[in-house]
């Protein structure tokens, strides 16, 4: 049996969207990494030819509030994509692992449940410089992978929609 691609795009570009909007909800805990990943994603947006205009930031304590807010922005339905961004590196205590344990189910059940895709841009590392790596440094900066798949993500919502 052959499977045809749906998308008429090729791997490495993305989609354009006639009046795309955006929700980032980026968490003010480790801000030196947040806000790298946070800047990369409204960079790529930039980039991909969508106005900064669109792109709305909110800012929240900590990862464990990144959920909620990204439910509420969700349920507006004025946003075609939410990005959670975060960081949470492992300390001596368990507190790592529920953080992260509840973010990664919040994000998943907003997408299970939800209209519009929300992206996970939380780094879950073992040290800072880890975090660092992944947000500019050494190892890209996932912000800008998040971004992008915002975009797609929101194409396949129209799409299906």
């Amino acid at each position: 049996m052959s499977t045809q691609l749906q998308s008429s795009y090729k791997c490495g570009e993305l989609p354009h969207l006639d009046d795309f909007k955006v929700a980032i909800v980026a968490a003010k805990w480790n801000n030196n990494v947040t806000d790298a990943l946070l800047n990369g994603a409204i960079e790529r947006f930039v980039q991909a030819g969508y106005s900064a205009d669109d792109i709305t930031v909110q800012r929240v304590p900590g990862t464990i509030e990144l959920t909620f807010a990204a439910a509420q922005m969700a349920k507006t339905g004025d946003y075609d994509a939410v990005i959670m961004i975060g960081c949470v590196i492992r300390g001596g205590t368990p507190h790592f692992d529920y953080v992260c344990d509840s973010a990664t189910q919040g994000c998943t059940m907003l997408n299970a449940t939800g209209d519009v895709p929300v992206i996970f841009c939380v780094l879950t590392t073992d040290d800072e410089q880890q975090a660092l790596d992944r947000a500019g440094g050494a190892l890209c900066n996932k912000g800008i992978e998040a971004a992008e798949a915002a975009i797609e993500m929101a194409a396949i919502a129209r799409r299906y929609s």
